[in-house]
């Protein structure tokens, strides 16, 4: 139940004047609202930047470059021509040390008249710019009379903005949400407080939005220190919530009492080490208490979380109960329970398989089984989550390389079962796997000791204009009996994305070195990706060109070299998986792409800088940057003052025979001659401005 205090910041944004229907549309897509936004949402929607406008100098001590407010008279206008829509509105106006002309480009008739009446005075704020030895304000952002000025702050705050939505209504709006804010009670403690010098909130908000220096929207200001504190600990009492909420009582406890753990660890060729017998201990004892388990197990590739996985499926098969793997891949899965099942067989423990792979009688089969309680371990990918699957008496649920999963697919697996325990795994700490850990959804368990026998790591860069000298190492560590990988980020060609292709660089090896080239990727049948994963492990292929499907868990004991193209274009984690450092259990890879011999240090393929050719697609609805440069371009946004940009006047870099500058240029010459000088470099070579179309 919420407080009747706080129903102001949750009342709609469409409730402020000058809010419609029209930027309602505008604040859902730029707040990331499925609905209308609160209040309390654009509170919350802090500023980027902010504009100095405090720097008031007399005409003749403007800076070209600088954001400056100066006090002026108008003296005349010189309207757009009738036949030339295009040149722009000017206003000359001055003050007792000079003189600067006010430029619109494309004014609406009789809106800068209005704006400037002749013979008043007002005041200007906007980038000073010279041309041709006169200062020049294009577009001012500030005129207002002398009522206005008095209301002026002298810092304007920059907002990210969306296609459509002005700055100025987005301030308009965020300005009357802080009248309505109103006084709420402290809830950090004074203590907190007094220790981080915090401001009170409707401070902190007022001094973000509006600042009074420009330090008040600094990280590490206490303006801003205080907002991140409060989005912090809300945070955490919404996880601690949830938290409470996933561990609640689950009645009968999955610890059993220790005889199949007994007889995997004794059937291991090795010893486990030190890290993973305090992991299995850690998950014996959550077992063993009247909460569910939620519990990371990170550790390197390699570093045995697959064993400490088994032995927790281990503990609560003595007590009756299943458990289930789930993985990302197939190949994963296949991995996994090519693995397991040797120790599961020497412990008693019955294990099975099921993918997409899967169909039909053998289906049904294990199906059956599973309901029937006669699988011990069942180990699969996103095909334990479907309707059909049901458990006898599911309690463990370990979900393998974690963040490749969503929230939903996790809770669909632990809902087959009561007060299911989870345990996920992860070899890449990425981000979201950081969040869940650090601000308090999991517990942890690290593998932190490297694995016996592993062998150092050399990871190398190389420009693809050495690509021969790349190929070349790779032939002398086939003629070596080396196995190698040759990963790349795409599958076939495409139309959008200039990178090389497996299918591309697979015939072009094919060529070079003939049948030892196999080629695996995520459109293949999943028996012929068995049928060539095979032929590399039993060395029948030296050479493996794959994209990113074997990133988890492959196990390839010889193979020892990788080569990554156009590594850029791979997440942190995409390949680090299938780098398995060689350890005689599992043997593995020694990652990095170490190609000794390729011009003696080359180790793998880094891509060169970005082709001057290639358009550069924006993040925001895939628009080309080149449409939205000349959109800007027609419309100057706000810049703040610390940002250094290129004046709007600049000379033409086409220098064609017989050309000259400034106005009179125009003269004498047709309209098409106009178009073909703009279109050649976007800059106008007849009166020097910077966007495609005459001034």
């Amino acid at each position: 139940m919420r407080p009747p205090l706080l129903n102001p910041l949750f009342a709609p944004v469409t409730s402020l004047a000058g809010v419609g229907p029209r930027q309602d549309k505008l604040f859902r897509y730029l707040l990331d609202r499925s609905e209308t936004p609160r209040l309390v949402d654009l509170l919350l929607h802090l500023p980027a930047s902010v504009i100095d406008r405090r720097a008031r100098p007399k005409i003749r001590d403007a800076v070209p470059g600088q954001v400056v407010t100066i006090e002026v008279t108008v003296d005349r206008h010189r309207p757009t021509p009738g036949r030339n829509a295009r040149a722009p509105h000017l206003v000359y106006a001055s003050d007792e040390t000079g003189d600067v002309v006010l430029t619109y480009f494309r004014a609406q008739p009789g809106y800068v008249e209005k704006l400037l009446p002749v013979g008043e005075k007002r005041y200007v704020s906007g980038t000073a710019q010279m041309y041709d030895g006169t200062l020049q304000i294009v577009h001012p952002d500030r005129v207002v009379d002398e009522a206005g000025f008095a209301k002026l702050t002298g810092i304007d705050p920059v907002y990210p903005l969306t296609e459509g939505l002005a700055l100025g209504s987005l301030r308009r709006a965020i300005a009357q949400a802080l009248q309505k804010l109103p006084a709420l009670p402290e809830w950090i403690s004074p203590e907190v407080m007094r220790r981080c010098h915090f401001p009170p909130l409707q401070e902190a908000l007022d001094r973000v939005h509006v600042p009074k220096e420009m330090t008040d929207i600094l990280p590490d200001g206490p303006f801003w220190s205080r907002l991140a504190f409060d989005e912090l600990l809300a945070g955490q009492l919404a996880l601690a919530l949830v938290r409470a909420q996933l561990r609640r009582p689950a009645g009968d406890r999955n610890a059993g009492d220790g005889h199949l753990r007994s007889r995997i660890i004794d059937a291991l060729p090795y010893a486990l080490t030190a890290s993973q017998q305090q992991a299995v201990a850690a998950i014996t004892e959550d077992l063993r208490q009247p909460l569910r388990m939620l519990r990371l197990l990170q550790g390197d590739v390699g570093s045995g979380k697959t064993v400490v996985a088994l032995l927790a499926a281990a503990a609560v098969t003595e007590a009756g109960k299943q458990a289930a793997l789930m993985a990302p891949t197939e190949i994963l899965a296949r991995q996994h329970i090519k693995t397991i099942t040797p120790l599961a067989e020497r412990a008693g423990l019955r294990v099975a398989i099921l993918t997409g792979r899967e169909k039909g009688k053998e289906r049904r089969d294990i199906l059956a089984r599973l309901e029937a309680g006669e699988i011990d371990f069942l180990v699969g990918t996103h095909a334990l989550i479907q309707d059909d699957v049901i458990f006898k008496s599911l309690a463990l649920a370990v979900v393998d390389e974690q963040h490749r999963f969503g929230v939903r697919e996790r809770l669909a697996l632990t809902n087959k079962g009561e007060a299911v325990d989870v345990l996920v795994l992860s070899a890449t700490p990425i981000p979201r796997t950081l969040v869940l850990t650090y601000f308090g959804d999991m517990d942890v368990s690290e593998l932190r000791e490297k694995p016996a026998g592993r062998q150092p790591i050399d990871t190398r860069a190389v420009s693809t204009s050495r690509l021969n000298e790349v190929i070349d190492g790779v032939g002398r560590a086939l003629g070596a009996g080396k196995l190698v990988y040759w990963i790349c980020p795409l599958v076939e060609e495409s139309e959008t994305v200039q990178l090389t292709n497996a299918e591309q660089r697979f015939d072009s090896l094919k060529e070079r070195f003939g049948d030892k080239v196999g080629l695996v990727h995520g459109k293949m049948k999943g028996t012929e990706k068995d049928r060539v994963m095979a032929q590399f492990a039993a060395g029948e292929i030296g050479l493996l060109v794959a994209t990113t499907v074997v990133e988890v868990g492959v196990d390839v004991p010889a193979a020892s070299i990788m080569v990554i193209e156009n590594g850029r274009t791979l997440r942190a984690g995409a390949t680090a998986p299938v780098a398995r450092p060689d350890r005689p259990r599992l043997g593995g890879i020694d990652l990095p792409a170490a190609l000794q011999g390729a011009a003696g240090r080359d180790v793998g393929c880094a891509p060169e800088s970005h082709s001057r050719d290639h358009r550069r697609v924006s993040h925001r609805r895939g628009r080309p940057e080149a449409a939205r440069r000349r959109r800007r371009a027609r419309h100057p946004p706000e810049r703040p003052a610390r940002l250094s940009h290129r004046p709007l006047r600049r000379p033409c870099p086409v220098d064609r025979p017989g050309a000259r500058r400034g106005a009179a240029h125009s003269q004498g010459q047709s309209k098409a001659d106009r178009r073909t000088r703009v279109k050649r470099c976007g800059v106008c070579c007849i009166c020097m401005s910077g966007t495609r179309r005459c001034r």
